[in-house]
C-alpha cells in the first residue's frame, strides 16, 4: 500500500506516492502519462528501494498556477519533503530530460541515473537527409484545434507503435493503456505553469555528469530520440547504453521484466 500526499511548492502542490523501504529511488514519468506510468514496475523495485514517484505539473493529480518554476526544482522539492538528501533516479522520455537537468544542476542529489528513451535539454539531433520523422506540424495543428482523439491516436502511432511501425507490433493492451493516458491528460486540460529551462542547457554541459549513467534505447523509437540517447551515452564518461531491438518508446512497459532487472542490477 503506497503512502501518498502533496508537496507544497511555489504556485502549486505536487502529488506523490511512496512504496517500499531502503535507499530512495525517484521515478520521473514522461509526457504520455502520470506517475501511473510506473505501476507495473514499482512492485519489483519496491522490494529493494524506497520508491518515490510524483506527478509533474500539468499531469495527474498535481496542481499548479500559471507561474514560473523549474521541473528540476520540483523534483528536488519532493526529495526534500520526504527527507531524502539524494536518490537514484530513473527518468522516462521527458522525465529523462528532467533527470539529467537535476543531475547537472544539483549533482549532490543524484547518486546514479537511468535515462529511459529520454532526451537532452537543448539538444537538436542532426539526422541523415531523408530520415522519416513524425509529423510534428500535424501534432501541433491537432493540439491547437483541441482534436484530442485524433491527437492521441497520432501520438500512439509515434510513441507506442513506433513511427512507421504496424499497430500490431506492440501488445494491444499496452497500446490501449498508453493511448488512454494520453487522451485523459489532453481532455483534462490541466494548467502546466511556465517551466524554465536550465541555462546553459544540458546539451552544453554533459561533461559535468560524473555519476554512473545507464541509457536505455528502443531501436523502434522515433529517430530523434534514438539519436539523443546515443549522444547522451557517448558524451558521458563511463556511461553504459543498452539497446532494445524492435522496442519503441515505452521500454518499461514493452520489456517490463528486462527493464526491472537492468535497473536493479545497475543500482
Amino acid at each position: 500500500m503506497a503512502d501518498s500526499g502533496f508537496v507544497e511548492v511555489d504556485g502549486g502542490r505536487l502529488y506523490y506516492e511512496v512504496e517500499g523501504g531502503g535507499h530512495p529511488l525517484l521515478l520521473i514519468h514522461g509526457g504520455l502519462g502520470s506517475l501511473r506510468m510506473w505501476d507495473a514496475n514499482v512492485p519489483a523495485l519496491a522490494e529493494r528501494f524506497q520508491v518515490i514517484r510524483y506527478d509533474t505539473r500539468g499531469f495527474g493529480r498535481t496542481e499548479t498556477d500559471d507561474v514560473e518554476f523549474t521541473n528540476r526544482g520540483d523534483a528536488a522539492a519532493v526529495l526534500d519533503h520526504l527527507g531524502a538528501q539524494s536518490a537514484d533516479v530513473v527518468g522516462q522520455s521527458r522525465g529523462g530530460v528532467i533527470a539529467v537537468d537535476l543531475a547537472i544542476d544539483q549533482p549532490e542529489r543524484v547518486d546514479k541515473l537511468v535515462s529511459v528513451a529520454g532526451g537532452i535539454g537543448g539538444y537538436e539531433p542532426e539526422l541523415p537527409e531523408g530520415t522519416d520523422v513524425p509529423t510534428w506540424d500535424e501534432m501541433e495543428r491537432l493540439w491547437e484545434s483541441k482534436d484530442w482523439d485524433a491527437l492521441a491516436e497520432l501520438e500512439a502511432q509515434v510513441w507506442v507503435d513506433g513511427w512507421g511501425q504496424p499497430q500490431d507490433r506492440v501488445d494491444p493492451e499496452i497500446r490501449k493503456t498508453v493511448k488512454d493516458w494520453i487522451l485523459a491528460n489532453y481532455r483534462a486540460e490541466l494548467p502546466e505553469g511556465k517551466p524554465q529551462p536550465l541555462v546553459p542547457s544540458a546539451a552544453q554541459r554533459l561533461g559535468e555528469l560524473e555519476i554512473p549513467l545507464l541509457v536505455l534505447i528502443g531501436l523502434a523509437d522515433e529517430p530523434g530520440c534514438v539519436a539523443a540517447e546515443r549522444h547522451l551515452a557517448s558524451s558521458v564518461s563511463g556511461a553504459r547504453a543498452v539497446e532494445f531491438p524492435n522496442v519503441a518508446h515505452m521500454i518499461q512497459l514493452e520489456e517490463q521484466q528486462r527493464f526491472n532487472e537492468l535497473v536493479l542490477d545497475f543500482f
